[in-house]
């Protein structure tokens, strides 16, 4: 970490704690009641409202908050979950990944195979890492997000193109963030936990007159992630929001977003069949386990500390302006401008294939590296008209709208040329891979220990960014949304949205020797355009006010350029003799029936869906030579969801989802037919719940399982691409709360409390990533 970012980070926890000693102090002699104003922490709202504040200062059920949604949640015939804003504090999340471990279903995939190291969700077994938006507006570029200014998150399943458009097979994911409120508060947090773990944030909202209102969030944090070696970060992030109007039918809200994260990236620990890619090869002296993960300890780091690094920043304005002309028609607008930047280094244990071994019997691999410099801009545009009306005795809640957006994508590698460092020993004998054609040749500086690497190996040499090759992607949405109430007990909705997508672009061709570049040349891509229709029908059956069963059909289009990963891809054409054919979207379509209820008095959400998902259209080789779009997935499951207060002292959230994948068709020679998809685990169930013991004390915790999962970088229809697998893992966290005064709680969370050694993803083909450790986390929260 630089001096001048540790510095940054101990003035915002000195700030968090001082601020917080002048607020708390006078209360520690005795407890005063709760003012108006103060916000309610968790523990202090009533029973259920595991939920937002609104700009009345008051706390709200947890609700979309994007127009689009034209019912409440009950009334809406799909599965969606909402993470709000007491379960992102009580968990003590601090990343996007973290805070989706509470909603069962979605995994991450690794970033290799061309994808970049950043959130790569998969929802329902498909890529979904396209497909996340910051309050309603697709959130692009590769980066890996914070939570210290979200309200709350919510969570789409199955194709939702007629809410988000292109590229969302699996489903979306929605940030809400804190906006201004006409009410003053101030909330503070300065934690302190094992591995180096320091985070303080600052959350002070200011009412400017009646009627407008500033909000300002600020983040600090820095660390260790827990049995890891070596693996490191430090983070700063700021948002400031300003309001006018609030509270009034026009109002105007202006955001700027800023985070800087820098991290030692981790690729984790080898497989076995990178060591061991034939039979013919001598197998090290370590067995194969069973997922085909080598077997080292956990704790076990590849990387160069001297070399390789991570580094994430995202800069975000946004204007929203909206008016209520009536209850009829309401007209919303949100533009925004943003650049985000992705830079690495990072090792991939053994990529580059060579493995030795020594004389005296010890292993020895070359450190392969990844580089990516991808900075991102992007300009759009979304436009809402929606109200209610009737036409007789039907009622109609409808939104339409439009949306623009213009994303720049630069994409450049690093060379990273050793001139000193670590050499491998002399007297090497092949393992896989050619031999060695003379001591030492596996590179100076790039050789460590197979079973015993270092992460302190001295290292010196040239990092240079090689020629850029850019993309630029235009799209066009228009799309239509009404929720129809036929009768008292039934709703019809329906939905429908066109998009156009266009992409373009210039790649670079150059050579590289002795870490210089040389340009050979920018080849121009041209311009390819697809158009795409998409819907949802939805019935809804109203037993009760606070209960429905539902059944609905969706579809979603995923354009070629986004079928193969995450990122957006100039080109769109075929391989073989589908080298010169522009290929036509995946499509997917999903059928799902469910039930919804509010119990105990409303303070209880429940839900159950089954789904069957089918994605067709993937450019697969039917016969030697030839390729068609023909390949197929289909998923299918069941999801059970909970959330609220079962009594007015014990609170739950979670859920299980249940997926039976399967490639049903791919390659006419492939063996991986019927195999179960990448990142695509049958069972996996979260649950965290907090009961208050005693009037000042409440305790906790959660529980993650998830059942084997299958590496693999499968694009478009592919399957989990081999046999190896993360094992199936639980993980066990711990929460408890103290209210020292009304203004002033402690809160300590201990995750992974057993200490369990899990594999969370597997690349399929390079390595496979380790869970954290468990670590103690003790903050003070302060509220004025």
């Amino acid at each position: 970490m630089s001096d001048s970012r540790a510095a940054s980070l101990r003035a915002l926890l000195f700030a968090s704690s001082a601020a917080g000693m002048l607020v708390a102090a006078p209360a520690f002699a005795a407890d005063a009641p709760a003012e108006d104003g103060v916000i309610a922490t968790a523990d202090q709202q009533q029973p259920a409202n595991l939920g937002t504040i609104d700009v009345n200062g008051q706390v709200r059920k947890p609700a979309p908050v994007s127009p689009e949604f034209v019912a409440p949640l009950v009334d809406t015939p799909r599965a969606v979950t909402i993470i709000p804003q007491t379960i992102i504090e009580q968990t003590s999340a601090s990343s996007l990944q973290d805070l989706l471990s509470n909603s069962p279903g979605i995994t991450f995939g690794a970033g290799e195979g061309g994808q970049p190291l950043a959130d790569r969700p998969f929802i329902r077994g498909q890529s979904s890492g396209n497909n996340i938006f910051v309050d309603g507006v697709r959130d692009t570029g590769g980066q890996q997000r914070e939570v210290f200014n979200l309200e709350q998150v919510e969570v789409i399943k199955g194709p939702d193109a007629v809410y988000s458009g292109r590229g969302s097979g699996g489903g979306s994911i929605n940030l809400g963030s804190k906006s201004p409120k006409l009410n003053a508060f101030n909330n503070i947090s300065a934690g302190v936990g094992t591995d180096g773990y320091l985070r303080g944030t600052i959350d002070s909202n200011m009412p400017l007159g009646e009627t407008a209102g500033l909000r300002i969030n600020l983040m600090g944090a820095q660390g260790d992630v827990p049995g890891r070696d070596a693996v490191d970060y430090d983070k700063w992030g700021a948002a400031i929001s300003l309001g006018a109007g609030l509270g009034t039918p026009s109002s105007m809200v202006f955001s700027y977003y800023h985070l800087t994260s820098d991290q030692m990236p981790d690729y984790g620990i080898p497989l076995f069949t990178k060591l061991v890619p034939s039979a013919t090869s001598t197998a090290p002296a370590r067995p194969r386990t069973d997922s085909g993960i080598l077997d080292v300890p956990y704790s076990s780091f590849y990387g160069l500390k001297a070399r390789d690094y991570l580094t994430n920043e995202v800069d975000s304005f946004t204007f929203k302006a909206e008016h209520q002309f009536s209850d009829f028609a309401t007209i919303r607008n949100v533009s925004r401008y943003s650049e985000t930047l992705n830079d690495y280094v990072v090792t991939n244990p053994g990529d580059d294939g060579y493995v030795g071994r020594a004389a005296d019997g010890t292993y020895w691999m070359k450190r392969g590296t990844k580089t990516r410099w991808n900075p991102v801009t992007t300009l759009a545009n979304v436009t809402d008209v929606y109200g209610q009306f009737a036409t007789g005795a039907i009622k109609h809640s409808y939104d339409v709208g439009v949306e623009l957006t213009r994303e720049r994508n630069r994409n450049a590698t690093y060379s990273t040329y050793t001139t000193s460092g670590s050499t491998c020993p002399a007297g090497l004998t092949t393992v896989n891979g050619s031999p060695p054609t003379a001591a030492g040749s596996l590179g100076a500086g790039d050789c460590t220990q197979v079973f015993n690497p270092n992460p302190d190996d001295a290292w010196t040499g040239v990092i240079n960014r090689g020629p850029i090759s850019t993309n630029t992607t235009e799209t066009i949405g228009v799309y239509a949304n009404d929720s129809i109430t036929l009768t008292e007990r039934l709703i019809l909705n329906l939905g429908v949205r066109w998009d156009q997508y266009s992409v373009k672009g210039v790649n670079a061709a150059a050579t590289q020797s002795a870490g210089v570049w040389t340009t050979t040349g920018f080849t121009a891509v041209p311009e390819r355009t697809w158009e795409f229709t998409n819907y949802q029908v939805g019935l809804v059956f109203k037993p009760t006010a606070n209960s429905s069963l539902y059944a609905s059909f969706a579809t979603s289009s995923t354009p070629p350029t986004l079928s193969a990963g995450d990122q957006n891809a100039a080109g769109g054409t075929g391989t073989g003799n589908l080298a010169d054919v522009v290929l036509d979207p995946e499509d997917t379509e999903s059928y799902e029936v469910g039930a919804k209820a509010n119990v105990f008095g409303d303070h209880l959400a429940l839900s159950a869906a089954a789904f069957r998902t089918v994605r067709k259209n993937a450019a697969i080789l039917v016969a030697a030579g030839v390729y068609e779009q023909a390949g197929e997935v289909e998923v299918k499951g069941v999801e059970l969801g909970v959330s609220g207060s079962i009594t007015p002292a014990w609170t739950v959230f979670g859920g299980y989802t249940y997926m039976d994948s399967e490639l049903v068709r791919g390659a006419y020679n492939s063996v991986n037919v019927g195999d179960p998809l990448a990142n695509t685990p049958k069972n996996s169930a979260s649950l965290f719940t907090t009961y208050r013991l005693l009037p000042k004390l409440t305790v906790g915790g959660g529980v993650y399982y998830t059942s084997k999962s299958f590496g693999g970088n499968q694009g478009g229809a592919g399957g989990g691409g081999n046999r190896v697998y993360s094992p199936e893992w639980t993980r066990i966290d711990a929460f408890a709360t103290y209210d020292l005064t009304d203004r002033a709680t402690l809160q300590l969370n201990v995750k992974n409390a057993t200490d369990e050694e899990n594999i969370i993803r597997t690349n399929g083909v390079h390595h496979a990533d380790v869970a954290a450790g468990r670590q103690a986390i003790l903050a003070l929260n302060l509220r004025f």
